[in-house]
């Protein structure tokens, strides 16, 4: 090759090293703003997280003692806790607490799963037609056979209050095996997915080890 050629070449490869550098800064300059505004990061990590890119999420500060005390209460590991509720909502960073199917809150709560299935309308996938007064009902609870829970005792059992859904969750996976130890039957029985359980068990023990 000859200088001339060789140094076209040189160009050429410092002109596509500016350009990924420039198109580097762009792209880490926007996830950063949209990250970084409320409004946006939930529609930002549901697009990361639909094409595979699931993003690594420290557990916030802020609820840690609510796991923990759900966890005392139900004799069960707070980070099992900390785990679904990544899972179900990444910390409640979603752009919606409301999926396809209807489950509801921080911790995605099917409506009759809630309030219970002896509710008369509950069928089906358990949206149910709930009144939102009979939903958060501790004694329509109660009667119904529900998972729901009032932790703060302010008379309302709401899954969109963080308290009283990590509570619910806790509730329903301790009745169902996790607090004797059986985490997967009692993360399947939750959603009902193999893959749902990896995931859980996943966060699950890389919280174990930054959590210890």
């Amino acid at each position: 090759m000859t200088k001339k050629k060789k140094r076209k070449v040189l160009k050429w490869k410092r002109v596509a090293a500016l350009f990924f550098a420039v198109f580097s800064i762009i792209i880490f300059s926007a996830a950063f703003v949209l990250m970084s505004d409320d409004s946006y990061m939930g529609k930002t990590l549901d697009l990361l997280e639909e094409n595979g890119m699931p993003m690594e999420l420290e557990i916030p500060d802020e609820n840690i003692s609510i796991y923990k005390k759900a966890g005392e209460k139900y004799n069960m590991d707070w980070r099992l806790l900390a785990a679904h509720h990544r899972v179900e909502t990444r910390f409640s960073t979603m752009d919606t607490l409301v999926s396809p199917v209807g489950a509801e809150g921080h911790m995605q709560f099917m409506p009759c799963t809630f309030i219970g299935w002896a509710h008369p309308s509950c069928e089906g996938l358990g949206e149910g037609n709930i009144p939102e007064e009979e939903l958060t009902d501790p004694e329509a609870i109660e009667m119904y056979g529900g998972y729901g829970v009032d932790a703060n005792d302010d008379g309302v059992a709401d899954p969109y209050d963080l308290e009283d859904a990590v509570f619910s969750a806790a509730n329903y996976l301790s009745q169902n095996g996790a607090s004797d130890g059986e985490l997967e039957k009692a993360i399947f029985l939750y959603n009902r997915s193999d893959e749902y359980v990896e995931d859980v068990l996943g966060f699950y023990e890389n919280y174990k080890t930054k959590h210890p």
